[in-house]
């Protein structure tokens, strides 16, 4: 089937944006209160949903590559720049805990009517145009530290990719403990 409901076509992307918006609200991801929650640390759920969701993503291609049904060797992994992702996730970071949201979180809050998230929302707009009119001169920054050894992290660790993932998953436990501790923690010193 061709055009706008194709598997890429842009009413298929409008209905799944307006889906993942629709999950991330329900969520209360739509409030930069309970964003910045993450940050003092009295609140995990922005990280448990985000990793669960990596996990899961991670176990369930590997899964569907062992039954035959996905190639992995045919998944397009982007080439990793060290520098562009340290220096992009710092300031993302940086923005994310300063006005508690992300780009997604920011759309959603906009969409229910948030001031502060048009307020964040413009400066993301006014910031993405100011890179792309400096993008020449920061183009060194962006491909600075491309990895080459290999596509993947198995293949860069050189262990198996099963070993990689029971990792994962041991991490993702480990995580959703210590944030239950904190919350626990914070909940008693009434900071929730």
């Amino acid at each position: 089937m061709n055009g706008l409901f194709s598997a890429g076509g842009p009413l298929v992307a409008v209905l799944l944006g307006f889906g993942f918006g629709f999950v991330l609200e329900r969520a209360g991801f739509g409030s930069g209160c309970k964003l910045t929650a993450q940050f003092r640390l009295t609140d995990w759920s922005v990280f448990k949903v985000m990793f669960s969701a990596i996990v899961f993503a991670a176990v369930g291609l590997y899964v569907l590559e062992q039954v035959g049904l996905v190639n992995g060797q045919a998944l397009y992994v982007p080439i990793p720049y060290l520098w562009a992702i340290a220096v992009g996730g710092a300031l993302i970071g940086a923005g994310f805990a300063v006005g508690g949201y992300c780009p997604g979180t920011s759309a959603v809050g906009l969409m229910t009517g948030r001031i502060d998230a048009l307020v964040f929302f413009a400066g993301l707009l006014i910031g993405t145009y100011l890179f792309a009119g400096f993008f020449p001169q920061l183009d060194a920054l962006t491909t600075a530290g491309e990895l080459t050894q290999g596509d993947r992290l198995p293949e860069l660790l050189g262990v198996p990719e099963w070993l990689v993932l029971v990792v994962l998953v041991a991490a993702a436990v480990g995580v959703f403990f210590l944030g239950g501790w904190f919350e626990r923690r914070a909940r008693a010193a009434g900071q929730v």
